[in-house]
C-alpha cells in the first residue's frame, strides 16, 4: 500500500474564550470565540481575524468532537476561510488535566482535525484544492495546530 506523504503548512495559535452549556443529553457541549492569534509557516503567514468560532462536544465515551470556523489574513492581505472537523481523546487522567487547564505533553493525547480552506485569492488559490491535516495541543497561552498539506 502507498504512504500517504503530507508538507507543512503552518502552525495556526488561537486565542480563545471558552463558554461552557454543560451537561446535555449528547455530552458536555462548549463553544469557543476566536479572539485572533497568528499563523506562521513557509508558504504564508498572518493573522487570525477576531469573530470566528468552535463548538464541541465531549460524547459520553469521553472523546470530543470539535467544528470550528475562522479567518486567516495573511500578511499581504488576503483572506482565507478555514473550516475543520476533529477529535480529541486519551487516557481519563489525560484528560482531565486538560480539562482543569494544565499543560499536557500533546504525546499524551490524541488530537487531529481536518482543515479545509475557501479564498477568491488568485495568489492563495491552491489551498481551495487540497486536503489537509493537523495535530493540536494546548500551551500557557494559546491553543495550537500544526497544519500539514496532504500531497
Amino acid at each position: 500500500m502507498p504512504e500517504i506523504n503530507t508538507r507543512f503548512l503552518f502552525t495556526l495559535a488561537l486565542e480563545i474564550q471558552v463558554s461552557s452549556l454543560g451537561d446535555t443529553p449528547y455530552g458536555r457541549r462548549r463553544m469557543f470565540h476566536f479572539d485572533g492569534g497568528s499563523f506562521d509557516g513557509p508558504k504564508l503567514k498572518g493573522k487570525v481575524l477576531p469573530g470566528g468560532g468552535g463548538w464541541s462536544l465531549i460524547r459520553r465515551d469521553d472523546v470530543m468532537e470539535v467544528d470550528a470556523r475562522l479567518i486567516l489574513e495573511t500578511n499581504d492581505n488576503h483572506q482565507i476561510y478555514a473550516a475543520w472537523k476533529g477529535l480529541r481523546h486519551g487516557p481519563k487522567e489525560v484528560m482531565d488535566r486538560l480539562y482543569q487547564g494544565e499543560i499536557v505533553d500533546p504525546g499524551a493525547y490524541y488530537f487531529r482535525t481536518t482543515p479545509y480552506f475557501e479564498t477568491s485569492s488568485e495568489k492563495y488559490s491552491w489551498m481551495n484544492r487540497i486536503c489537509s491535516i493537523a495535530s493540536g495541543s494546548l500551551s500557557a497561552n494559546a491553543r495550537t495546530l500544526d497544519v500539514f498539506q496532504v500531497l
